[in-house]
């Protein structure tokens, strides 16, 4: 297969990251303040010519492995084997030690880049190249030479030949790549350098610590100090120090056979253009990323027996994490064993201490050999579950597990929040010690899962009605959620007296997680080719599509398909969720203050209770102008796209206007608020305005008119939406009494969405796509007939009202609205 090698930027350093995953994007690097040694900005260091072998080791200390390294204090060589020039190199960039006022999500371990490396040699150089895979076609195609030529892989540093190696291969001095500020290595991004403003890397104070030879790889350590006006955090030492590790692992010369990706179930992919496809386009083809796992015994693996692997799938502990919970985090590693067998594996996956420094001195976290369940010590409340991967075929390499300690602290907070009303288990701090390990130990098993190739599943929790989830004996063989890798945490829909009870409360892995896992490891022993598996994969999925605990995927507006939701029916779940945050409310000062105990954790709960309220109110907003989206192939019956029908997203609407419109004044607790404090009112009245302006998105508004055109017999029409909605935040006639403060700032904030909808364009941005236009809807023409009808309204209503405070109110609706629709009168 002739590859491309394409000379794209990749993976940068994110050591500011938000949210996402689990990969990085793509950005230029700074370029060192001095030539570094991929530059050729050394004219003196041309080569001259291979010195004996002898001469140029003289001082080092030999370390055998894939490579030889020699190092000493001043210098480090690779003494690459003929056999390895030309060889594929996957090269895994790691930030090994991080300083502390770094914010994010960056800790040790952090990936910073992710290449593949070939060394290879022209005449008295070593060429230093990398290599893409993104366009290809085989050796037997004629377009391949035209594949090649087009696609010329960048020459990342130039080496001289220091000395032939006796055994057949070359010795080159790497020292100046490692310890100078070399691009393709480097830790930090442009942004990152612009915004510290790191003048240059301090070659006094950056060093290579070591480098290390093993059978499949090799390591290297350096630490890296860059000058910086203004480094991050309470950092005045005009310093940032970061040490790095490096890893090359020699890539299998003959490539995992991959699978071919499937829309209907999730895997993490890699994707490129094959040009030597039979089809009359440039074609894309995707592979899914998985690790390589084959029967030890194939003749019973095929008769339908359970066979272990040849090689498992092996995470080790991390060993700083803490003894209490180390049974958590194993037992969260070998539950994914049961969804191995389902697809023929048995002790497919392991989990194991990490040896001691007299058992293995060489044992390190940063050897691509070990995936390792790391344990961060951070103020982060999250956990990640990274992996790298063969570019040209999927197979997953290595992985590494985070757990960042915080984390306890995000699911102590819901544990009490979603099941506390149900939960006595729940009704403290700390949680029980039970309850926090089986949250942990799913964590985990979610962060594994993202580790074997799954992505998330957001859909999976709409597979399980609602009512079943308050069912005990559902609860406790079923979880929360078909999947896992759903972000469906705790069981909020319970009620008391319903009968659950301690892990009953708490997500599991589901039928649809042994479903993708034997989708994409199981061996097809009867299909020779990737392509040759498409028949029998297809058929696993149609067999299952009737089943919505099968189903993957789910799109942007898909009200089945969102975070921290439960059950098929948003509108029912969130009443049940509302009716526990009631119950959850008063007693929260009790749950969460002892003597001797200042009120932080009861002001942290009381803010997260509100973010759990909002969080259901829009699982409900998501219902109006939602779409369901179903991948499908040509045979499978029906439509891939279908709106929600009419009487949902009516049904929608009448209970935001019953829970948000009418003020849910019991959120602003007395108890809690005179030892808390805050704006009560801007507070709730915020949470009002964010539900009312996510109903008036314009985005939104253009989804429902759309729906008129393409599903008119059961569309929600933008006219009688907006009516309905107008009536439900104005009422059918305005009151010539007194109107609360809550509905006052509602109404205002109505009003200024519907100017947004007449004076701005909303902008096209990654997250939600190309916008729409505005101008040249229905939306504009129908957000003017409602200022209009409003003012005619508050203007009659002012005339007849004797309350002070309402007829101000009314009179500047008027003038509000006279100042959009006449702008210049």
């Amino acid at each position: 297969m002739r590859r491309r090698h394409l000379s794209s930027a990749a993976f940068p350093a994110l050591l500011l990251a938000a949210l996402t995953l689990l990969a990085g994007c793509a950005g230029a690097q700074a370029r060192p303040a001095s030539p570094g040694p991929g530059d050729g900005g050394d004219r003196a260091a041309r080569p001259t010519g291979p010195k004996p072998y002898a001469e140029v080791i003289r001082g080092t200390t030999p370390d055998s492995g894939v490579f030889t390294v020699h190092q000493s204090d001043e210098k480090l060589l690779f003494e690459i084997p003929d056999s390895l020039l030309g060889r594929e190199m996957l090269v895994i960039t790691r930030i090994a030690r991080v300083p502390g006022e770094i914010a994010g999500f960056v800790v040790s371990g952090h990936k910073v880049h992710e290449q593949v490396w070939t060394w290879e040699r022209e005449g008295k150089r070593v060429l230093l190249r990398k290599q893409s895979y993104q366009q290809v076609a085989a050796d037997t195609t004629p377009i391949a030479t035209s594949v090649v030529n087009n696609n010329f892989p960048p020459v990342v540093a130039a080496f001289g030949v220091e000395a032939e190696a006796p055994g057949g291969g070359v010795v080159v001095d790497v020292t100046k790549f490692y310890a100078e500020d070399t691009p393709a290595i480097s830790p930090l991004s442009a942004a990152q350098r612009r915004d510290w403003q790191v003048r240059r890397l301090d070659p006094a104070r950056s060093f290579i610590v070591f480098a290390r030879s093993f059978p499949e790889n090799v390591d290297v350590r350096n630490t890296v100090t860059y000058e910086a006006g203004s480094p991050p955090g309470r950092n005045n030492t005009g310093t940032i120090s970061l040490e790095m590790h490096h890893t090359m692992v020699v890539l299998p010369a003959v490539p995992m056979r991959p699978r071919l990706a499937d829309a209907r179930v999730g895997y993490f992919s890699v994707s490129r253009v094959n040009f030597g496809l039979p089809e009359q386009k440039a074609a894309e083809e995707t592979f899914i990323r998985r690790w390589r796992l084959e029967p030890k015994d194939p003749a019973a693996y095929h008769r339908g027996e359970l066979v272990e692997p040849v090689k498992p799938i092996a995470y080790y502990l991390d060993p700083a994490t803490p003894t209490e919970w180390r049974p958590c985090v194993r037992q969260g590693v070998l539950d994914w064993n049961t969804a191995f067998e389902t697809a023929g594996f048995r002790n497919a996956v392991l989990a194991l201490d990490a040896p001691s420094p007299a058992e293995d001195p060489d044992w390190d976290q940063g050897d691509v050999r070990y995936s390792v369940v790391r344990w961060a010590a951070s103020l982060v409340r999250n956990a990640m579950g990274p992996s790298v991967s063969d570019p040209r075929s999927g197979e997953i390499i290595e992985s590494d597990i985070v757990w960042y300690h915080n984390h306890m602290r995000s699911y102590r907070n819901r544990l009490m929040l979603e099941t506390g009303a149900s939960n006595p288990g729940a009704r403290d701090l700390p949680i029980e010690r039970e309850q926090m390990c089986e949250a942990m130990r799913q964590v985990i098993a979610h962060e594994v899962g993202h580790a074997l190739g799954l992505p998330h599943n957001m859909i999976a929790s709409s597979s399980y009605p609602v009512e079943r989830l308050r069912d005990p004996a559902f609860a406790a063989s079923m979880g929360v959620s078909a999947s896992v890798m759903d972000y469906a945490r705790q069981n909020y829909i319970a009620q008391p007296g319903d009968g659950l009870s301690g892990d009953d409360f708490i997500r599991q892995i589901g039928p649809y997680d042994h479903h993708s896992i034997n989708w994409g490891y199981r061996v097809i022993p009867d299909a020779p080719t990737p392509e040759a598996e498409k028949t029998v994969l297809n058929r696993w999925i149609v067999e299952k599509a009737h089943d919505p605990m099968y189903r993957f995927g789910g799109g942007p507006y898909d009200p089945r398909a969102q975070t921290e939701d439960l059950g098929d029916d948003p509108v029912a779940a969130s009443t049940y969720g509302v009716a526990n945050l009631r119950r959850v409310t008063p007693n929260l000062i009790s749950w969460t203050t002892d003597p001797g105990r200042d009120y932080g954790d009861l002001e942290e709960l009381y803010g997260e209770l509100l973010g759990q309220w909002s969080r259901y109110m829009g699982h409900v907003v998501t219902m109006v102008g939602g779409i369901y989206e179903d991948a499908k192939t040509a045979e499978q019956p029906g439509g891939q796209y279908d709106g929600v029908s009419r009487t949902d997203q009516k049904r929608a609407l009448d209970f935001l206007a019953a829970h948000v419109f009418d003020a849910p004044t019991w959120l602003n607790d007395t108890a809690i608020l005179e030892r808390v404090g805050g704006n009560a009112f801007d507070r709730l009245a915020g949470l009002q305005a964010r539900v009312l302006g996510g109903l008036l998105d314009a985005r939104r508004l253009a989804r429902l008119a759309e729906l008129e055109v393409t599903d008119p017999a059961d569309a929600y029409p933008l006219a009688e939406y907006l009516g309905d909605l107008r009536r439900a935040v104005w009422g059918t006639s305005l009151p010539a009494t007194a109107i609360d403060p809550y509905r006052r700032a509602l109404q205002r904030t109505y009003v200024e969405e519907l100017k947004s909808l007449m004076t701005e364009e909303p902008g096209s941005n990654p997250f939600q796509g190309q916008a729409p236009n505005i101008g040249r809807s229905d939306i504009r023409p129908l957000a003017r007939a409602q200022l209009r009808s409003i003012q005619a309204d508050a203007r009659t209503a002012a005339g007849r009202t004797g309350e002070a405070v309402a007829r101000a109110h009314l009179l500047d609706i008027v003038d509000r609205i006279a100042a959009i629709l006449e702008p210049n009168g």
